[in-house]
């Protein structure tokens, strides 16, 4: 993982030649609204977000698909992983562990700022 604001910003005109395929819930940092910014090259998408380094408390979480209990886990995040925190909404934030996935959802209460 890199220093957020690392990752290089696009500049120019973007453009993408042809349809793109969308990636399936928890890979790559992508939803309808919003993408991790590394991603701009790749998927057009309406807002991009320069990630905020976060690390997951002292206990276990999960990245979950959806931002709900009971949800369908991605991937078991053990404690001080760190990860890439893209969206808050209530208690929830949606993040990744770096561009290329996986993402997903975890409780905002069970992070902490990045060392």
């Amino acid at each position: 993982m890199t220093e957020a604001g690392a990752y290089p910003i696009p500049e120019g005109q973007l453009s993408l030649a042809g349809p793109v395929a969308r990636p399936a819930v928890g890979t790559v940092p992508i939803r309808g609204d919003l993408a991790h910014i590394a991603l701009a090259n790749r998927y057009l998408c309406a807002h991009y977000v320069v990630p905020q380094l976060r690390t997951v408390g002292a206990n276990a979480s999960a990245f979950l698909c959806h931002p709900r209990d009971g949800s369908d886990v991605v991937i078991d995040l053990a404690p001080g992983t760190a990860i890439e925190a893209l969206d808050y909404a209530g208690p929830w934030c949606w993040g990744c562990l770096g561009p290329e996935g996986p993402s997903g959802y975890l409780k905002i209460a069970d992070l902490v700022p990045a060392d």
